[in-house]
């Protein structure tokens, strides 16, 4: 009998390894098919005969959407379950792709942007969906393998998207290359055994501290709090649902993440936003040399993803700790690339800021679910992901303002919001480990 157990326990060990293993193919296909594309947007723009302030406004539609759309989708996630939403955003990210491969016209490709603006969000259900499967003190090693294996996929895309373009019609046969990796990413998702994973998230969710069995299975399936399937009731139950849950993260005290992800989301951005034009102007380096530098920094920060595991283990559990001084380490680099004299003192800095990136990136995820549990994991990831957004759009005007004085300015206005991430760390921490230990005494 006790042989019987152990070889049952082994094989739902397998099944959940096999399912978590899918989840990556999906994240490094879905950022591939988006890497061949992305360099290729504003190429395509000018040949449409846009001028530079249409392409800008352009340009700025997919990050606008993204800023709307990301909350909204991921509570949508969590109330008529993973499986529908993320099949639901790949299909129609691949009908985005699609119309981009037939945009011969600016409307076309204005038209392109809208579904893959409101709908390119399977890599925060798929996060959303491994917060569901694995424990809390599993959780940081397997976000941060998802994070890894999505990065790969980022650095490998370009190669075959430029092959691809210097063939005739090269642009079109990429967006329809991308659409048929997402509805590839479709057909896998579909074909994922979803009774074993409801299986598992009821299973985690009994030996998660905090929460009850119910709340991860419903997040899977899509159940309501109550007993009635959500995708059986009506699109106004469905609405009320997704907004009750947007309020509750919206009423939470978890700005004090969010403002933390938001300094440093600027932060990095001002790091990478003219990256090449400060290589060229501070060390006239030229621009193919800046590129295998940039190709080096983002294989550090993949293989980065897989370092967050066992730095994890090695800071027993203390995210939080781990975050600040993940942070420090960022705010340090950024001195060090601002202040550099030589080539070999930023390469030296991007070789560790890649790094430190990726483990705070990883970080601040995982406190923003352990602060509001699995029942919102998808509303929580979108928050957070809008916020992201919300960097993405003031980051490009504040460098632009900051290049005007110095070809460091961008990474100097880095310095103070990642000192202020640090300042506001420093405060919080703190009244996080009281309500942990209050918590804990709670239970």
């Amino acid at each position: 009998m006790n042989n019987h157990k152990r070889s049952t326990w082994y094989q739902k060990r397998r099944g959940r390894t096999r399912i978590i293993q899918c989840v990556y193919v999906v994240g490094f296909m879905d950022l591939f098919g988006v890497s061949m594309i992305i360099p290729l947007l504003s190429h395509h723009v000018k040949a449409l005969g846009a001028s530079p302030t249409v392409a800008g406004i352009v340009g700025s539609t997919y990050g606008v959407l993204q800023l709307f759309s990301s909350t909204i989708v991921g509570s949508w996630s969590d109330v008529v379950g993973r499986r529908k939403s993320l099949l639901t955003c790949l299909l129609l990210s691949a009908l985005g792709y699609a119309i981009l491969g037939t945009s011969t016209s600016m409307a076309l490709f204005v038209l392109s942007r809208i579904p893959v603006g409101l709908f390119k969000h399977s890599l925060s259900i798929c996060r959303a969906l491994l917060s569901d499967l694995v424990s809390e003190t599993e959780r940081p090693l397997v976000m941060g393998h998802f994070n890894a294996a999505s990065s790969v996929g980022f650095i490998l895309g370009p190669v075959l998207g430029g092959y691809l373009t210097e063939r005739e019609g090269g642009f079109y046969t990429c967006a329809f290359a991308c659409a048929a990796i997402f509805l590839l990413n479709a057909g896998l998702v579909r074909m994922l055994p979803w009774g074993d994973i409801l299986h598992h998230c009821d299973g985690t969710a009994r030996s998660s501290n905090g929460s009850s069995s119910g709340e991860n299975h419903a997040a899977a399936r899509g159940d309501s709090e109550t007993a009635v399937p959500m995708k059986r009731r009506p699109l106004w139950g469905q609405l009320s649902s997704v907004g009750s849950r947007i309020r509750m993260v919206a009423s939470s005290d978890a700005w004090d993440l969010f403002l933390v992800r938001l300094l440093m989301a600027v932060a990095i951005m001002l790091y990478y936003s003219n990256f090449s034009l400060a290589m060229e102007e501070r060390f006239s380096l030229k621009p193919k040399t800046t590129g295998y530098l940039i190709s080096y920094s983002s294989t550090l920060g993949a293989l980065g993803g897989f370092l967050v595991g066992p730095v994890t283990r090695l800071y027993a559990d203390d995210t939080a700790a781990l975050l600040l001084h993940s942070t420090l380490l960022t705010f340090l680099l950024l001195s060090l690339y601002t202040a550099a004299h030589s080539v070999w003192q930023v390469l030296l800095s991007s070789t560790f800021f890649a790094i430190s990136t990726a483990v705070g990136r990883t970080c601040v995820t995982d406190l923003e679910l352990r602060r509001g549990g699995a029942r919102a994991s998808g509303t929580l990831i979108g928050a957070g992901q809008s916020v992201t957004a919300v960097g993405r759009v003031l980051a490009p005007l504040i460098s632009g303002v900051a290049q005007e004085f110095s070809p460091r300015g961008p990474p100097a206005l880095g310095i103070l919001l990642a000192l202020a991430a640090v300042a506001v760390l420093l405060v919080r921490i703190p009244h996080w480990n009281r309500n942990r230990k209050g918590r804990a005494k709670m239970d």
